[in-house]
C-alpha cells in the first residue's frame, strides 16, 4: 500500500471544496500510483467542517478511513502550536471532528494552542503524532524541547522541504527520528494535484489507525522520493502562481 501522510483539499482557504473536484483530486492521487493518503486539512481553514460533511455525505466509510473511488482517506489535521511548529494529527473521523471543535478558540495566531496544551488535549486518543517538517525556516520544530520531540510517533520528510532545500534533508530528517527513537515518514504537502506521487511510503496494507501507528513504530515500511520530485512539486507551484495572479483564487 502506499500512502502519502500529508495532503490537503483545499487549494486555497478561500474556495470551497465539490465532490466533483475532490473525486478529480483522488484520481490524480490514483494515477500518481497512490493507494492511501491521510487528509491533514488545516484546523483554522474556514471550511474545516464543510470538508467533512462533504466526505459524509457522498464517500463510505469503512474501517478508519474514507473509500473514495478505490482509494483510502484517513482523516487527518494540521494544527499551528503557539510556540511555532505545525503539528499533523492522523485519527479516525470522530476524533479529528472533535480535536477540531476543541480548537475552536485557538484559530488565530496571538492565540494559538501551547504544544504541552496540544498533547494534553491528545492524551489516550488513537492518534499518530506527526511533526511536520522540522526544519522548515518558517516553522521549524527543533527548537521545542527533547520532552516534545520524543513525543511524536513521526516526523515528516516533507516534499516541499526537499524541493526547497534538497532532498539531503531527507537524511537531515532521518536523523533526527533516530535521535528519538522514532520514525519519519513521507508526505508531499500537497494542495494542487501535481504533487501527488511526490514522495510516497510503502507500506503493508492497513485499514486503521492502529495499524499505520503499529507499521510506524516498527519501521516496517519504506519511503520512495520520486525521481520526478521536482517537476511536480514545480509544476504544482506554477498553477497556484498562475491561478494566484489571475484572481481565481487568494493564496
Amino acid at each position: 500500500m502506499k500512502i502519502d501522510f500529508h495532503t490537503h483539499a483545499n487549494l486555497s482557504k478561500a474556495l470551497a471544496v465539490t465532490p466533483e473536484e475532490f473525486r478529480s483530486k483522488i484520481k490524480e492521487a490514483k494515477e500518481s500510483g497512490l493507494d492511501a493518503l491521510a487528509l491533514t486539512e488545516h484546523f483554522n481553514a474556514p471550511n474545516f467542517d464543510d470538508i467533512y460533511h462533504m466526505l459524509d455525505t457522498h464517500f463510505p466509510y469503512q474501517h478508519n478511513y474514507y473509500d473514495v473511488d478505490g482509494v483510502k482517506v484517513f482523516p487527518g489535521i494540521e494544527i499551528d502550536v503557539l510556540e511555532t511548529g505545525h503539528f499533523l494529527v492522523v485519527a479516525e473521523r470522530e476524533t479529528i471532528k472533535g480535536i477540531s471543535h476543541q480548537l475552536k478558540e485557538h484559530t488565530e495566531e496571538h492565540n494559538f494552542i501551547k504544544v504541552n496544551d496540544l498533547n494534553e488535549l491528545l492524551k489516550g486518543l488513537n492518534v499518530i503524532k506527526i511533526g511536520a517538517h522540522p526544519y522548515r525556516e518558517s516553522t521549524p520544530w527543533v527548537h521545542h524541547t527533547e520532552e516534545t520531540l520524543a513525543s511524536f510517533d513521526a516526523f515528516d520528510i516533507n516534499g516541499k522541504d526537499l524541493y526547497k532545500y534538497g532532498t539531503e534533508m531527507k537524511s537531515k530528517v532521518d536523523e533526527l527520528a533516530a535521535k528519538y527513537d522514532i520514525s519519519a515518514v513521507a508526505g508531499s504537502d500537497t494542495h494542487q494535484f501535481f504533487q501527488y506521487g511526490a514522495v510516497v511510503n510503502h507500506f503493508p496494507e492497513c485499514h486503521t489507525i492502529e495499524e499505520l501507528r503499529n507499521v510506524i513504530k516498527n519501521k516496517d515500511y519504506e519511503v520512495q522520493l520520486s525521481p520526478a520530485l521536482r517537476l511536480k512539486v514545480r509544476a504544482a507551484k506554477f498553477v497556484k502562481k498562475i491561478l494566484k495572479e489571475k484572481d481565481f483564487v487568494t493564496i
